[in-house]
């Protein structure tokens, strides 16, 4: 029993110091989910003389920089690519700068919202064509590109600007 009550003991504090880490309670939890995997796997590196609890703490601290290691890097790939867009063009600087802020907010876009708006806008996919390539229903289809295009239109304040236009269909005004 004493043993049931000391796992207890350690998960809460797990969670406390996720939460404290991440600042977000889904996020927290994913990385007390992702510690308690690696901690699962890695068992053989425990010393039972050492304190469980300061072992398990020290995964949760690992996880959560790694995965902001990974979040910097997806930054990096997403700044990288936006500009790997811009690199085959010359437009005039105020252009150039827009397309740099539509570049940058394409490459945010969740993946699947930035799939979907690849093949419908850039490769001219219909909504059904792009629903068999990526083997989801038609609806799902059109609900990604149409917050796709949202985030897109979205200017740096969250309001939706009104300088972006829609290749291929009509603004909602």
């Amino acid at each position: 029993m004493d043993e049931r009550r000391d796992m207890e003991a350690d998960l809460l504090a797990m969670r406390r110091y996720a939460r404290s880490l991440a600042r977000d309670d889904q996020d927290a939890d994913d990385v007390v989910q992702d510690a308690l995997l690696r901690a699962i796997e890695r068992e053989a590196t425990y010393q039972p003389e050492r304190s469980r609890t300061r072992w398990l703490l020290a995964i949760v601290h690992n996880v959560f920089i790694s995965g902001k290691r990974r979040e910097a890097a997806e930054v990096r790939r997403n700044d990288r690519f936006a500009e790997t867009l811009l690199s085959s063009i010359a437009p005039r600087q105020e252009e150039h700068m827009r397309l740099a802020e539509i570049a940058r907010g394409f490459a945010a876009l969740p993946d699947a919202q930035r799939a979907v708006l690849h093949l419908t806008a850039i490769e001219g996919l219909s909504y059904q064509e792009a629903a068999g390539v990526l083997g989801v229903p038609i609806g799902t289809v059109m609900s990604r590109l149409s917050r796709a295009r949202s985030a897109l239109r979205e200017d740096r304040t969250g309001k939706a600007g009104s300088h972006l236009r829609l290749v291929g269909g009509q603004d909602e005004q």
